[in-house]
């Protein structure tokens, strides 16, 4: 792990999104199953399947043997290392020997060792790849304070003198845990600014983050951004073909195709919320959100439609459209009226208008307290 070296996949994060779709998608067992015990196989994760309580004791025995021939290797080399060799070649095996337990899962251990490793390290490159080693580790077992914690390292490290690469790519990292924790448009903003620059390959496969990116942008840009970031941007349409539910869901958003729209939808609920550990717990509010975009984006453009038109666009039922639309004018997310006698759905352009100039003047208000505060601050001061 020198300062110009590629950060090593470590640990794997495919392999608990693997896991999850064993235990929770049956269409796809059988397939990640497959793929899950050729990565931990080949890893050596024998900390990790004492961790999922695996019922493998064949394969457990095996690679724990193997887990201690490597870090018994280690030693006997740092060892002699201290002995015989300068503080550089220690610190390179300590950093060996932290990406190695890193590898296998073992979370405390590696931990720990990332961190002595750390102290032993000089170049702000190598010491930065270390961080972000252990905001891995964090996303990897969904630990958002060890994820939190080194992120914000991280940061400080990157602002102290870290180089353009990593600075990218930390991007990337700060972006998967925004979307973890349900913060879909700060994610969508770092996923776009990254689309360029994309390095990450220890995190995700480039069409995995083109994907995320696309998905991400569903909810946390609007109709403008997402034909302008989205649609526009030669990275996503080159992947596009490799992507077509998440393309259908963006670009039937834009064009007002709504029957199609929702379609697309359901389709990525299905293939890329429900599968994915880290956007599963999310997949209810990501639809629901959609669901409001596509209904405001078509009542905008009118000031009065029939229920019956409204649900032919969507390609739905009355007695759904009734029920969604009731539940999102109730909670004030939709402003509409619905006249069950005639059939019609008012739109209410004042009341979302008032909205709109209610949250500019708290924000203008708020600003100006602030510049209040920061003012007598200095007088005080």
């Amino acid at each position: 792990m020198a300062d110009d070296s590629t950060p090593l996949p470590y640990p794997n994060l495919k392999v608990p999104q693997w896991h999850y779709q064993i235990q929770n998608v049956p269409r796809l067992k059988e397939q990640a199953s497959s793929s899950f015990w050729k990565a931990v196989e080949e890893d050596e994760m024998a900390p990790y399947l004492r961790h999922i309580q695996s019922d493998r004791a064949d394969l457990l025995e095996k690679l724990s043997e193997k887990n201690e021939k490597e870090l018994q290797t280690f030693e006997d080399k740092l060892k002699e290392a201290e002995e015989n060799e300068g503080e550089s070649e220690i610190s390179a095996l300590l950093r060996s020997k932290a990406m190695y337990l890193a590898r296998i899962g073992d979370k405390e251990r590696a931990v720990t060792a990332l961190d002595l490793a750390l102290a032993k390290t000089a170049g702000l490159g190598a010491r930065i790849d270390l961080v972000l080693a252990v905001v891995r580790i964090g996303l990897f077992y969904s630990d958002n304070d060890l994820v939190n914690a080194h992120i914000a390292k991280a940061t400080d490290l990157i602002d102290s003198g870290g180089d353009w690469d990593r600075r990218n790519r930390l991007k990337v990292y700060r972006a998967l845990h925004h979307l973890s924790i349900r913060e879909f448009k700060e994610g969508a903003e770092l996923l776009i600014d990254s689309l360029s620059t994309f390095t990450a390959t220890e995190l995700m496969e480039y069409e995995d983050f083109v994907g995320l990116t696309v998905l991400a942008a569903g909810v946390g840009c609007d109709r403008k951004g997402i034909k302008a970031k989205i649609l526009s941007s030669s990275e996503v349409t080159g992947c596009l073909p490799q992507i077509p539910q998440l393309a259908s869901m963006v670009d039937s958003l834009y064009k007002s195709n709504y029957a199609q729209f929702f379609l697309s939808l359901a389709d990525v609920e299905q293939n890329y919320l429900l599968t994915n550990p880290i956007l599963a717990p999310h997949a209810r509010y990501y639809v629901r959100e959609m669901r409001i975009k596509g209904y405001t984006q078509l009542l905008e453009s009118y000031r009065s439609l029939t229920m019956e038109r409204m649900c032919r666009s969507f390609g739905v039922s009355e007695a759904f459209i009734d029920a969604d639309l009731s539940r999102f004018i109730a909670s004030g997310r939709i402003n509409c009226t619905i006249d069950k006698v005639d059939g019609v759905i008012t739109t209410n352009k004042l009341a979302s208008q008032n909205k709109t100039a209610m949250y500019e003047q708290i924000i203008k208000q708020g600003d100006i307290l602030l510049s209040d505060i920061q003012r007598l601050h200095r007088v005080v001061g």
